[in-house]
């Protein structure tokens, strides 16, 4: 097992090494697996980075991300102009059922809110505005109502685990109620955790994911 300091200088490693991220102004301190990212970037979706890097270390139990977003100079932009491109952002994806969803933008900050079908569809209308010049933070309050019958599928959720290079399926365990699947056991990883979630939200008529799962390197 690593100790606090070398998962710190990992989690840092991997922020140096992203093309994506500037690791400049940002600070990881580590406490028993869990890491907490401090600091300042200059656009949101570098926040968003920072944590999918600190996922992906080997070690990492669990994330606070404490990273604020402070926007200078021509970056950035007034509510009414990033409110029109959050909607013609919405408008161009493929993805997104763009009129079941709302748009609300105060002081850069971005809320998503309606309903879709999928959680790919909810994952979509977020990473469709997070970009966004001017855009500060995103809360996605666009809920889950599957157009779909609920057809007990547990074993077709388990057969996409064991499809998956990255899930280790014989330390899952999957239990459903009606359109509710809840996982328990323990990953590897937080990544192995978010590859067992994508997957079960990927099955049609889920509504909702409880996440017992448990980090065990």
């Amino acid at each position: 097992m690593k100790t606090d300091s070398q998962l710190r200088d990992d989690v840092l490693s991997e922020l140096r090494w992203r093309p994506n991220i500037d690791a400049a102004h940002i600070g990881v301190t580590a406490k028993d697996g869990v890491i907490t990212l401090t600091g300042q970037v200059a656009h949101f979706t570098q926040r968003s980075a920072a944590v999918s890097a600190a996922e992906s270390v080997l070690g990492v139990s669990a994330i606070a991300n404490e990273i604020e977003v402070e926007i200078l100079g021509l970056h950035k932009r007034n509510d009414s102009d990033i409110a029109a491109a959050a909607a013609n952002a919405l408008l161009w994806s493929f993805e997104v059922p763009h009129d079941k969803i709302t748009v609300i933008v105060k002081q850069g900050k971005v809320t998503l809110d309606g309903s879709v079908d999928w959680q790919y569809q909810k994952n979509a209308a977020e990473r469709s505005v997070e970009n966004l010049m001017g855009v500060t933070g995103v809360t996605n309050a666009i809920t889950i109502k599957p157009s779909v019958k609920w057809v007990d599928i547990k074993s077709k959720i388990e057969d996409a685990f064991k499809r998956n290079a990255d899930i280790e399926p014989r330390r899952i365990t999957v239990r459903t109620n009606h359109d509710a699947v809840t996982l328990s056991g323990s990953v590897a990883s937080v990544g192995e955790r978010t590859q067992a979630l994508r997957a079960t939200w990927a099955a049609p008529g889920v509504r909702s994911v409880i996440n017992n799962l448990t980090i065990v390197p």
